[in-house]
Protein backbone atom coordinates (compact mmCIF):
# COMPACT_ATOMS: atom_id res chain seq x y z
CA UNK A 1 0.00 0.00 0.00
CA UNK A 2 1.30 3.37 -0.32
CA UNK A 3 0.84 7.35 0.80
CA UNK A 4 -1.85 7.77 -2.72
CA UNK A 5 -4.15 5.37 -1.55
CA UNK A 6 -4.40 7.73 2.02
CA UNK A 7 -4.59 10.85 0.42
CA UNK A 8 -7.20 10.01 -2.15
CA UNK A 9 -9.20 8.73 0.41
CA UNK A 10 -8.72 11.73 3.00
CA UNK A 11 -8.85 14.17 0.00
CA UNK A 12 -12.26 11.89 -1.31
CA UNK A 13 -13.94 12.46 2.22
CA UNK A 14 -12.86 16.61 2.66
CA UNK A 15 -14.50 17.05 -0.14
CA UNK A 16 -17.86 14.84 0.52
CA UNK A 17 -17.55 16.48 3.76
CA UNK A 18 -18.14 19.85 1.91
CA UNK A 19 -20.63 18.92 -0.80
CA UNK A 20 -21.73 22.69 -1.07
CA UNK A 21 -18.88 23.49 -2.47
CA UNK A 22 -15.49 23.05 -3.93
CA UNK A 23 -12.13 22.93 -2.23
CA UNK A 24 -9.00 24.30 -4.05
CA UNK A 25 -5.81 21.79 -3.83
CA UNK A 26 -4.43 23.69 -1.46
CA UNK A 27 -7.21 24.28 0.93
CA UNK A 28 -7.24 19.70 0.54
CA UNK A 29 -3.22 19.88 0.56
CA UNK A 30 -3.47 21.69 4.32
CA UNK A 31 -6.36 19.31 5.13
CA UNK A 32 -4.02 16.59 4.31
CA UNK A 33 -1.24 17.38 5.61
CA UNK A 34 0.77 17.27 2.14
CA UNK A 35 2.41 19.38 -0.85
CA UNK A 36 -0.05 20.77 -2.66
CA UNK A 37 1.91 19.69 -5.95
CA UNK A 38 1.49 15.99 -4.68
CA UNK A 39 -2.01 16.54 -3.72
CA UNK A 40 -2.70 17.81 -7.77
CA UNK A 41 -0.81 14.25 -8.85
CA UNK A 42 -3.05 12.03 -7.15
CA UNK A 43 -6.07 14.34 -7.82
CA UNK A 44 -5.40 14.24 -11.38
CA UNK A 45 -5.39 10.33 -11.33
CA UNK A 46 -9.14 10.86 -9.85
CA UNK A 47 -10.40 13.13 -11.82
CA UNK A 48 -9.33 10.78 -15.57
CA UNK A 49 -10.62 7.74 -13.01
CA UNK A 50 -13.94 9.80 -12.65
CA UNK A 51 -14.14 10.21 -9.04
CA UNK A 52 -13.86 14.41 -9.36
CA UNK A 53 -13.93 17.44 -11.47
CA UNK A 54 -12.33 20.52 -11.06
CA UNK A 55 -13.54 23.92 -12.17
CA UNK A 56 -10.50 26.25 -13.80
CA UNK A 57 -10.40 30.16 -12.54
CA UNK A 58 -11.40 31.98 -9.26
CA UNK A 59 -13.79 30.35 -7.35
CA UNK A 60 -12.88 26.92 -8.59
CA UNK A 61 -11.60 23.63 -7.27
CA UNK A 62 -12.32 20.17 -7.02
CA UNK A 63 -15.49 18.84 -6.23
CA UNK A 64 -16.81 15.59 -6.16
CA UNK A 65 -19.27 13.84 -9.20
CA UNK A 66 -19.78 10.72 -7.48
CA UNK A 67 -21.67 10.24 -4.12
CA UNK A 68 -19.91 9.54 -1.45
CA UNK A 69 -21.88 6.80 -0.87
CA UNK A 70 -21.22 4.97 -3.96
CA UNK A 71 -17.33 5.41 -3.91
CA UNK A 72 -15.60 2.58 -2.18
CA UNK A 73 -12.59 2.17 -0.84
CA UNK A 74 -11.40 -0.91 -2.91
CA UNK A 75 -12.32 1.19 -6.38
CA UNK A 76 -9.36 3.83 -4.88
CA UNK A 77 -6.99 1.17 -4.01
CA UNK A 78 -7.39 0.32 -7.19
CA UNK A 79 -6.92 3.35 -8.92
CA UNK A 80 -3.92 4.24 -6.37
CA UNK A 81 -2.28 1.33 -6.04
CA UNK A 82 -3.15 -2.13 -6.97
CA UNK A 83 -0.51 -4.36 -6.85
CA UNK A 84 2.00 -2.29 -3.70
CA UNK A 85 1.20 -4.61 -1.23
CA UNK A 86 4.03 -6.82 -3.01
CA UNK A 87 7.64 -5.54 -2.20
CA UNK A 88 9.52 -4.78 -4.78
CA UNK A 89 12.17 -7.34 -3.56
CA UNK A 90 11.64 -11.41 -2.33
CA UNK A 91 14.21 -13.37 -1.30
CA UNK A 92 15.72 -16.53 -2.89
CA UNK A 93 16.76 -17.10 -6.16
CA UNK A 94 15.70 -19.85 -9.17
CA UNK A 95 19.42 -20.39 -9.70
CA UNK A 96 20.01 -21.91 -6.48
CA UNK A 97 19.94 -25.74 -5.67
CA UNK A 98 18.12 -25.49 -2.57
CA UNK A 99 13.75 -25.89 -2.76
CA UNK A 100 13.45 -23.24 -0.15
CA UNK A 101 15.48 -20.81 -2.24
CA UNK A 102 14.66 -21.62 -5.66
CA UNK A 103 10.58 -21.44 -4.58
CA UNK A 104 10.82 -18.79 -2.38
CA UNK A 105 9.42 -16.29 -4.95
CA UNK A 106 6.96 -17.58 -6.39
CA UNK A 107 5.20 -18.79 -3.45
CA UNK A 108 5.52 -15.44 -1.64
CA UNK A 109 3.86 -13.84 -4.77
CA UNK A 110 1.27 -15.77 -4.13
CA UNK A 111 0.41 -14.80 -0.67
CA UNK A 112 0.62 -11.34 -0.97
CA UNK A 113 -1.99 -12.07 -4.20
CA UNK A 114 -4.34 -13.76 -1.69
CA UNK A 115 -3.61 -10.76 0.85
CA UNK A 116 -4.29 -8.39 -1.51
CA UNK A 117 -7.46 -9.86 -2.76
CA UNK A 118 -8.92 -10.28 0.46
CA UNK A 119 -7.90 -6.49 1.43
CA UNK A 120 -9.94 -6.16 -2.15
CA UNK A 121 -13.43 -7.90 -0.41
CA UNK A 122 -12.83 -5.73 2.56
CA UNK A 123 -12.41 -2.41 1.43
CA UNK A 124 -15.13 -2.98 -1.36
CA UNK A 125 -17.84 -3.28 1.84
CA UNK A 126 -16.17 0.76 2.88
CA UNK A 127 -17.75 3.88 1.01
CA UNK A 128 -16.16 7.33 1.44
CA UNK A 129 -19.29 8.28 2.86
CA UNK A 130 -19.08 5.38 5.97
CA UNK A 131 -15.27 6.75 6.14
CA UNK A 132 -16.88 10.72 7.08
CA UNK A 133 -19.42 8.37 9.33
CA UNK A 134 -16.63 7.26 11.22
CA UNK A 135 -15.01 10.58 11.36
CA UNK A 136 -18.04 12.16 12.62
CA UNK A 137 -18.39 9.83 14.88
CA UNK A 138 -14.69 10.50 16.97
CA UNK A 139 -15.07 14.08 16.44
CA UNK A 140 -18.63 13.19 18.69
CA UNK A 141 -16.57 10.97 20.95
CA UNK A 142 -14.15 14.17 21.68
CA UNK A 143 -16.52 16.75 22.46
Amino acid sequence: MNSEFTIAVHSLVYLAYKPDRMATSDSIARNVNTHPSRLRKVMSGLRKQGFVATKEGIGGGFYLIRSPESVTLAELYKATCIGTLKPGWCSGSEEEACIVACNMAEVMDQLFGEAEQQLLLHLQQVTIGDVLKRVKEKQKLKQ
